[in-house]
Protein backbone atom coordinates (compact mmCIF):
# COMPACT_ATOMS: atom_id res chain seq x y z
CA UNK A 1 0.00 0.00 0.00
CA UNK A 2 1.25 3.48 -0.87
CA UNK A 3 0.92 6.09 1.88
CA UNK A 4 -0.53 9.53 1.22
CA UNK A 5 -0.38 9.55 -2.57
CA UNK A 6 -3.35 10.57 -4.66
CA UNK A 7 -4.25 11.13 -8.28
CA UNK A 8 -2.95 14.48 -9.42
CA UNK A 9 0.40 14.13 -7.63
CA UNK A 10 2.99 15.30 -10.16
CA UNK A 11 6.76 15.24 -10.31
CA UNK A 12 8.99 16.89 -12.91
CA UNK A 13 12.55 15.77 -13.50
CA UNK A 14 15.16 17.20 -15.87
CA UNK A 15 17.77 14.90 -17.41
CA UNK A 16 20.60 15.75 -19.79
CA UNK A 17 21.05 13.36 -22.70
CA UNK A 18 24.48 11.74 -22.41
CA UNK A 19 26.20 9.53 -24.97
CA UNK A 20 25.23 6.38 -23.04
CA UNK A 21 21.55 7.30 -23.66
CA UNK A 22 22.01 7.66 -27.42
CA UNK A 23 21.80 5.78 -30.67
CA UNK A 24 23.13 6.99 -34.04
CA UNK A 25 20.90 8.11 -36.88
CA UNK A 26 22.81 9.49 -39.83
CA UNK A 27 25.32 12.02 -38.52
CA UNK A 28 23.45 12.55 -35.25
CA UNK A 29 23.50 11.02 -31.76
CA UNK A 30 19.92 10.98 -30.49
CA UNK A 31 18.09 9.82 -27.36
CA UNK A 32 17.16 6.16 -27.78
CA UNK A 33 13.68 4.87 -27.01
CA UNK A 34 14.92 2.51 -24.24
CA UNK A 35 16.70 5.43 -22.53
CA UNK A 36 13.61 7.62 -22.90
CA UNK A 37 11.57 4.90 -21.19
CA UNK A 38 14.20 4.75 -18.43
CA UNK A 39 13.80 8.51 -17.87
CA UNK A 40 10.01 8.16 -17.69
CA UNK A 41 10.22 5.24 -15.25
CA UNK A 42 12.72 7.07 -13.04
CA UNK A 43 10.44 10.10 -12.84
CA UNK A 44 7.45 7.97 -11.83
CA UNK A 45 9.52 6.07 -9.25
CA UNK A 46 10.74 9.35 -7.76
CA UNK A 47 7.12 10.48 -7.33
CA UNK A 48 6.57 7.49 -5.03
CA UNK A 49 9.87 7.47 -3.15
CA UNK A 50 8.71 9.49 -0.15
CA UNK A 51 5.48 7.52 0.13
CA UNK A 52 6.93 4.05 0.75
CA UNK A 53 7.90 2.20 3.90
CA UNK A 54 11.62 1.62 4.49
CA UNK A 55 11.51 -1.99 3.22
CA UNK A 56 9.45 -1.22 0.10
CA UNK A 57 10.35 -0.29 -3.45
CA UNK A 58 8.50 -0.10 -6.75
CA UNK A 59 8.90 -1.99 -9.98
CA UNK A 60 7.62 -1.00 -13.39
CA UNK A 61 4.90 -3.32 -14.69
CA UNK A 62 3.58 -1.51 -17.77
CA UNK A 63 4.79 1.12 -20.23
CA UNK A 64 2.79 2.38 -23.20
CA UNK A 65 4.28 5.41 -24.91
CA UNK A 66 4.41 7.14 -28.23
CA UNK A 67 7.94 8.34 -29.03
CA UNK A 68 6.94 11.39 -31.06
CA UNK A 69 10.20 13.23 -31.75
CA UNK A 70 13.96 12.94 -31.43
CA UNK A 71 16.29 14.97 -29.28
CA UNK A 72 20.03 15.35 -29.54
CA UNK A 73 22.99 14.45 -27.39
CA UNK A 74 23.55 17.18 -24.78
CA UNK A 75 19.95 18.42 -24.73
CA UNK A 76 17.93 18.75 -21.54
CA UNK A 77 14.79 16.64 -21.36
CA UNK A 78 11.95 17.57 -19.01
CA UNK A 79 10.00 14.54 -17.83
CA UNK A 80 6.66 14.79 -16.06
CA UNK A 81 4.89 11.92 -14.29
CA UNK A 82 1.39 12.47 -12.90
CA UNK A 83 -0.43 9.91 -10.76
CA UNK A 84 -3.74 9.02 -12.42
CA UNK A 85 -4.88 6.12 -10.21
CA UNK A 86 -3.93 4.30 -7.01
CA UNK A 87 -5.25 0.79 -6.41
CA UNK A 88 -3.67 -0.67 -3.25
CA UNK A 89 -0.11 -1.44 -4.45
CA UNK A 90 -0.63 -0.47 -8.14
CA UNK A 91 -0.02 3.14 -9.14
CA UNK A 92 -0.80 4.42 -12.64
CA UNK A 93 0.81 7.48 -14.22
CA UNK A 94 0.43 9.74 -17.20
CA UNK A 95 3.96 10.45 -18.44
CA UNK A 96 5.42 12.96 -20.88
CA UNK A 97 8.83 14.16 -22.01
CA UNK A 98 9.90 17.24 -23.95
CA UNK A 99 12.99 19.19 -24.87
CA UNK A 100 12.94 22.97 -25.15
CA UNK A 101 11.48 22.83 -28.67
CA UNK A 102 8.87 20.06 -28.69
CA UNK A 103 7.18 17.13 -26.98
CA UNK A 104 9.23 13.95 -27.33
CA UNK A 105 6.88 11.38 -25.86
CA UNK A 106 3.63 10.81 -24.02
CA UNK A 107 1.86 7.81 -22.59
CA UNK A 108 1.05 5.74 -19.53
CA UNK A 109 3.15 3.87 -17.01
CA UNK A 110 2.30 1.63 -14.06
CA UNK A 111 4.36 0.77 -11.03
CA UNK A 112 3.74 -1.85 -8.36
CA UNK A 113 4.86 -1.56 -4.73
CA UNK A 114 6.89 -4.57 -3.60
CA UNK A 115 8.14 -5.72 -0.22
CA UNK A 116 11.94 -5.93 -0.50
CA UNK A 117 12.21 -8.95 1.85
CA UNK A 118 9.67 -10.93 -0.19
CA UNK A 119 11.33 -9.90 -3.46
CA UNK A 120 14.76 -10.87 -2.15
CA UNK A 121 13.49 -14.34 -1.17
CA UNK A 122 11.91 -14.86 -4.60
CA UNK A 123 15.04 -13.73 -6.43
CA UNK A 124 17.32 -15.85 -4.25
CA UNK A 125 15.15 -18.91 -4.93
CA UNK A 126 15.25 -18.17 -8.65
CA UNK A 127 19.02 -17.71 -8.61
CA UNK A 128 19.45 -21.09 -6.93
CA UNK A 129 17.10 -22.74 -9.46
CA UNK A 130 18.95 -21.14 -12.37
CA UNK A 131 22.27 -22.26 -10.95
CA UNK A 132 20.99 -25.83 -10.70
CA UNK A 133 19.65 -25.62 -14.25
CA UNK A 134 22.99 -24.31 -15.51
CA UNK A 135 24.83 -27.19 -13.79
CA UNK A 136 22.40 -29.76 -15.25
CA UNK A 137 22.74 -28.35 -18.79
CA UNK A 138 26.56 -28.23 -18.67
CA UNK A 139 26.88 -31.86 -17.53
CA UNK A 140 27.06 -34.57 -20.22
Amino acid sequence: MVKDIAPGTTVTVIRVVEDIHCTSRGDHRILSTPSLILFLEEAAASALAGHLDERQATVGTRVAIVHEASTLLGQSVTITATVTAVDRRRVAFSVAASDRLERLASGQHERFVVDLDVLDTRLSTKAVALGQLKDAVSQP
